[in-house]
């Protein structure tokens, strides 16, 4: 017997599968530069849209995370990001890159975009548009 006879529980499987492998593949050069995931993908969303509120932080990020709050606070200990009081709403903060924050992720980017397109070279430029039709079906699930 088959552990799976429904083809949807099987594609969600492998697609989990292949979604953890393709993440632990991707993540390795952050190791290099003292990042974690979530630790890169702030300072990329910063560098690519400028200053921002935490809360639109967490929504532009590919991956949320409960604790953005204390992960932003260590970044700013370490100097890669400033945090003040938002002129417009006080409860929110606006955080924004240091220079050493921008020296970093464009250091770091490169390899992470290296590493991304040694990833998915297993499939080919027009597989990998097909996967990407096939997984925007999902969006309005």
């Amino acid at each position: 017997m088959t552990r799976f006879k429904n083809a949807a529980v099987k594609s969600m499987v492998v697609m989990r599968k292949a979604f953890r492998t393709i993440d632990a593949k991707v993540s390795e050069p952050f190791k290099e530069f003292g990042l974690t995931t979530t630790q890169f993908g702030v300072l990329d969303v910063l560098y690519a849209k400028g200053e921002l509120t935490i809360g639109e932080l967490i929504e532009s990020m590919l991956a949320t995370s409960g604790n953005m709050t204390v992960v932003i606070k260590n970044m700013e200990k370490k100097g890669w990001v400033t945090r003040v009081t938002c002129p417009t709403d006080k409860r929110a903060y606006l955080v924004s890159l240091t220079e050493e924050g921008k020296s970093l992720i464009k250091k770091a980017l490169p390899k992470h975009i290296a590493a991304v397109e040694e990833t998915f070279s297993v499939l080919t430029e027009s597989e990998q548009e097909t996967l990407i039709e096939l997984l925007k079906k999902f969006k309005n699930v």
